[in-house]
């Protein structure tokens, strides 16, 4: 209730989106759903657990942005927090502390196949809601050479990504193969947020996956799948 007797309207056709991040990409990225937005910056200590594998853990860093923000987000207004991660078989390889170490982890993971891990957490913390989402893509990185390495890393573009790479990079151009969600590699799967905003009680946004289809120029062989709510991607 608000002052004077008046009720606020809770838009269930464009709700008034609060991003737990402030990722270009994921800002990029979320515009292209035409929803309303502002962003806040979540700072939580990404140091893995111990013993914590990568879906546990990206999850659990999703969750700590969307609590760190909940305050901050008005009555009706949906808290969107995302956590993006690459795993090597049972190891998690975050962003890089460094050039030599983004080095390392390209050398690492050059012509072989490792998975991405996105988590959202999607709510309205005003109305006691919270859905998640997990999205884990195979990613066949191609056979780069070390003198690519090097300049990738000297650009300064690998430091802040997790694995040490944006998949979206036309001059690296890291990626041989995806099987899966290209958002999720970009740090926002799309499809997995709008199905998590219809089970919230909103109206379908059914334009979206062709619209982040054409934005990425990809054939995306998962979204109806992913939108009919099968444990996909």
């Amino acid at each position: 209730m608000l002052p004077g007797g008046y009720v606020r309207i809770i838009s269930m056709t464009n709700p008034h989106v609060v991003l737990a991040s402030n990722s270009p990409r994921r800002r990029q990225m979320l515009a292209w759903t035409e929803l309303p937005f502002n962003t806040i910056a979540a700072a939580v200590d990404e140091t893995p657990l111990p013993g914590e594998g990568a879906e546990r853990y990206v999850m659990r860093l999703a969750q700590e942005k969307a609590r760190a923000c909940e305050r901050e987000a008005s009555f009706g207004e949906v808290i969107l927090a995302a956590d993006t991660t690459v795993a090597d078989g049972d190891e998690i390889l975050g962003k890089p502390l460094d050039a030599e170490d983004a080095a390392r982890i390209l050398r690492r993971l050059r012509n072989r196949t490792h998975i991405v891990h996105t988590a959202i957490v999607v709510g309205v913390p005003s109305r006691g809601l919270m859905e998640y989402e997990l999205c884990s893509t195979e990613v066949r990185m191609r056979r780069y050479s070390d003198e690519e390495i090097a300049a990738y890393v000297q650009s300064g573009d690998p430091l802040d990504k997790a694995g040490a790479y944006a998949i979206q990079d036309a001059s690296f151009d890291p990626v041989q193969k995806i099987s899966g969600c290209y958002a999720s590699v970009m740090g926002l799967p799309l499809c997995h947020f709008e199905r998590a905003l219809r089970r919230l009680g909103f109206d379908a946004n059914k334009g979206l996956p062709h619209r982040c289809m054409r934005e990425l120029e990809y054939d995306c062989p998962i979204f109806k799948r992913v939108l009919a709510g099968e444990d996909v991607g």
